[in-house]
């Protein structure tokens, strides 16, 4: 990708032509060896760096002058700090190795840099005019030829969403997860969304349904007449929407018995959104067999009144905390004809909020939101908007 976006833009291309040193780390445009001044007049290097605006791998106008340095604080030749730039001193962990001790603003008018060319050599040209007053000659143009291969990425396009708001660290915490969705109906389409936009490794389907027009209606997406007619399994028509976005997505159409239970070895997470049942039931012993902790969701409505209320669950099991799956916070029992979920009731937006409430608390277990409480069991409450949380660790 990195190569492709410098060949594509004339922005980025102009960059490297001219002998800067720059590349695409992360989801960010990186340029190494700026000379500066310090506050001791020695002359050294530091690295800029800049979020990136795409259209896919096309760049457009940056939407923001701003940008981070990694170094001391730049001075004039004297060693008095450089006037007008200053910004934040954001100590910031960028993600992909990259930090940022301090981020400047200069802006060069009310419309901002046109390109990127521009704004990353601006920032150069600042920075390095005075380190030329006391090493003549000296700039960021090191005619340094690109020192990097392409580096992997699970998606098929820059995440520049985690960049631009410096994200990039939380979302580095995720990158080792293969996870498994079990379940690819309602609310594991809706897990599958949520987990497809983050940078972990590798994502494995588990249904063996067909993808039916019921199902239209409480997915995410929005499939076409001809598409329901050819009745495809679940877990191939959402790897075709996804795949589009993140690669590594197996898809596995298959029940869960004793002959396809290998196939969750190897995974280090797992979101069961199955019906209860002895199926049910192997999977969690062999994800506990396994060692893995995995996120158990499920919802229970009433049609009352004419009107639906109900209640959704979330609940989590952890090698160190597992006994409340066992003591009935899972049903292993099969709903049967009157649950009310079985039948063709459109509730796609209750999947999508127990989809949610399940990938938080996964982020939460891996240290990407704060978890105060260490709750491995929440319901929610459709009549009074009430959320609980017990079984703290």
């Amino acid at each position: 990708m990195s190569r492709e976006l410098f060949s594509r833009n004339p922005d980025l291309a102009r960059l490297r032509s001219e002998g800067y040193f720059v590349r695409i780390q992360g989801s960010l445009l990186v340029m190494r060896e700026v000379p500066y001044v310090d506050a001791q007049r020695r002359v050294r290097t530091g690295t800029l760096a800049s979020a990136l605006d795409l259209a896919g791998d096309q760049t457009r106008k940056p939407e923001t002058h701003v940008i981070h340095w990694d170094g001391d604080f730049p001075c004039n030749a004297d060693g008095t700090p450089l006037p007008g730039i200053s910004h934040a001193s954001p100590n910031t962990d960028l993600g992909h190795g990259l930090t940022a001790r301090y981020s400047f603003s200069s802006k060069p008018n009310q419309d901002g840099y046109p390109d990127y060319y521009a704004k990353m050599s601006t920032y150069a040209t600042i920075l390095a005019g005075s380190a030329a007053v006391l090493e003549p000659g000296i700039s960021a143009r090191v005619i340094r030829g690109a020192d990097d291969e392409d580096e992997h990425s699970v998606f098929n396009y820059l995440d520049t969403a985690s960049s631009r708001v410096g994200l990039g660290a939380l979302s580095s915490k995720l990158e080792n997860e293969v996870v498994g969705i079990l379940g690819a109906g309602g609310t594991g389409g809706y897990i599958l969304d949520l987990i497809a936009k983050t940078p972990v490794k590798e994502i494995r389907l588990f249904d063996d349904d067909d993808f039916l027009s019921h199902n239209a209606f409480r997915a995410p997406g929005a499939p076409s007449l001809e598409e329901l007619r050819d009745a495809p399994k679940k877990v191939h028509y959402l790897k075709s929407i996804y795949e589009r976005m993140h690669r590594g997505i197996e898809a596995h159409a298959v029940k869960m018995k004793v002959e396809t239970l290998g196939l969750l070895d190897g995974i280090t997470f797992a979101f069961i959104s199955m019906d209860a049942g002895e199926e049910k039931r192997a999977v969690v012993a062999k994800l506990e067999a396994l060692g893995v902790p995995f996120i158990d969701v499920g919802m229970g409505l009433e049609l009352s009144n004419g009107s639906l209320g109900g209640i959704l669950r979330v609940t989590t099991s952890t090698p160190a905390k597992r006994d409340h799956i066992h003591a009935g916070r899972i049903s292993f029992e099969g709903g049967g004809g009157q649950d009310v979920y079985a039948s063709n009731i459109q509730v796609a937006d209750l999947n999508a909020l127990n989809a949610c409430l399940a990938v938080v608390k996964w982020k939460k277990l891996r240290g990407f939101y704060r978890d105060l409480e260490n709750e491995h069991h929440s319901t929610y409450t459709t009549d009074g908007s009430m959320l609980l949380n017990g079984d703290q660790s």
